[in-house]
């Protein structure tokens, strides 16, 4: 696959000249299998004539570390040095310390002036080069080239897509609760890389990415007046999906990116509809006198989960696409919210408030086999990586300052913070980046 984004960085190849991937390799990860013991992963300094090759490497380690599947070596433990990354290692010295799988790499810097990075990943019991990639960008996105080879790795071993080359929006809150001010923020998914996309004027909310477009659809509450913007990421370039009478929320963008799924609140009560972004026509989906709002739609365009008081407490539909078939799928104990499809089309994760607590969980569409992954003071929010694998989330403790944001994998023990520079709220996770 040659990805080629934006930023200017292109993939050389999955296979190049002397990086060649034989058929079969014995390391490899059963993520199906629940609770998944990290495989041991040496990754090496890449070779360079300065710091961008330990510090690529470095995040490649983190990004594999943070996915609670891979347990990368300490440095102090190698035997050998690895100088030349196009040789084959002694695998004798990476077996006695238990390196499953080994990582090279060498970063160069061409004559125009872009950067060369490459790897090797090898297993060290069967003595093989299980990948071998290349990829060209300029200096300045070194990160992204770290991403990508996390991706790389994570899938020759797992089999399953990676999640690392992506982004999350969010919205970035300041100051006291009396005033605070929330501003779209922006990052890479490990925290890094944070930049703002709004000047916190303005209350803003619930932003989410499209799934085909450098592009993302919040709200905001511009002038008092509450709106559905688009906002174009490449260019900064914004415009107002439409204006409604009422209150909106929790926009979302349709599988396709064609189409707006939104709540509008209308005489008390709310319902859901969907707007044609080409032509702008709205489509009620819900005529009910109670609120309906949060829609999210499967993968696949064919259904949609929403959340829904009617029953009289908040608890979790699905309904057609046209909005046909509207059935209960939630019947725990409390109240559920903020449901959001898995991109893999499997599970529904959602917000729970039960016993006090608020917890994130998932559950199949049909309602059965839920499965709480972490509770506390206050959870809520979840938002998927691309690959269905992992979640991220917003936490309120008990006397915190403010909304920090964590993500958690299927299994609910890999439970980590996104570190953000203040309080964060609301992610969404972007798709794998083009």
């Amino acid at each position: 696959m040659i990805r080629r984004s934006f930023l200017g960085l292109m993939m050389a190849g999955a296979s190049v000249a002397g990086l060649s991937t034989p058929a079969h390799a014995l390391v490899e990860i059963n993520i199906n299998k629940g609770n998944v013991e990290p495989l041991p992963i040496a990754i090496t300094d890449f070779i360079s004539n300065n710091e961008l090759g330990p510090q690529i490497s470095q995040v490649v380690a983190d990004d594999l570390k943070r996915s609670g599947l891979f347990a990368p070596i300490s440095k102090a433990a190698f035997i050998e040095k690895i100088t030349d990354p196009s040789k084959a290692p002694r695998f004798e010295d990476w077996k006695a310390i238990n390196a499953q799988a080994l990582v090279v790499g060498r970063i160069t810097r061409e004559g125009d002036g872009r950067l060369r990075a490459e790897f090797r990943l090898w297993d060290s019991y069967a003595g093989q080069q299980m990948a071998g990639q290349q990829f060209f960008t300029q200096p300045e996105n070194w990160r992204r080239v770290a991403h990508i080879i996390a991706d790389a790795i994570y899938e020759r071993i797992t089999g399953e897509k990676g999640y690392f080359d992506t982004r999350v929006v969010f919205v970035s809150e300041s100051g006291p609760k009396t005033a605070r001010v929330r501003q779209l923020g922006i990052m890479d998914q490990d925290g890094f890389n944070v930049r703002m996309l709004t000047n916190g004027k303005d209350l803003v909310l619930t932003p989410r990415f499209s799934p085909s477009r450098q592009e993302v659809t919040y709200m905001s509450f511009e002038g008092n007046q509450p709106r559905v913007y688009l906002l174009q990421l490449e260019t900064g370039q914004r415009e107002v999906v439409g204006n409604f009478p009422g209150m909106t929320f929790s926009p979302r963008f349709s599988p396709d990116g064609q189409k707006v799924i939104m709540s509008l609140q209308q005489d008390g009560n709310a319902n859901i509809y969907t707007m044609d972004l080409r032509s702008r026509t709205t489509t009620r989906l819900t005529s009910t006198a109670a609120i309906d709002t949060a829609p999210s739609y499967s993968p696949d365009g064919g259904r949609i989960t929403f959340e829904s008081d009617r029953g009289g407490k908040q608890q979790i539909y699905v309904m057609g696409a046209d909005g046909s078939g509207q059935s209960r799928i939630s019947f725990g104990d409390g109240s559920y919210s903020t449901p959001v499809w898995s991109p893999r089309g499997d599970l529904i994760a959602f917000t729970k408030q039960s016993g006090g607590k608020f917890s994130i969980g998932v559950m199949k569409p049909d309602g059965s086999g839920e499965r709480i992954l972490t509770s506390g003071f206050h959870n809520e929010g979840p938002t998927w990586a691309p690959n269905g694998r992992v979640l991220m989330f917003f936490r309120q403790n008990a006397g915190a300052g403010g909304p920090q944001l964590f993500s958690i994998d299927l299994t609910g023990y890999n439970e980590l913070q996104v570190k953000t520079p203040g309080y964060a709220s609301d992610p969404a996770w972007s798709p794998l980046l083009e």
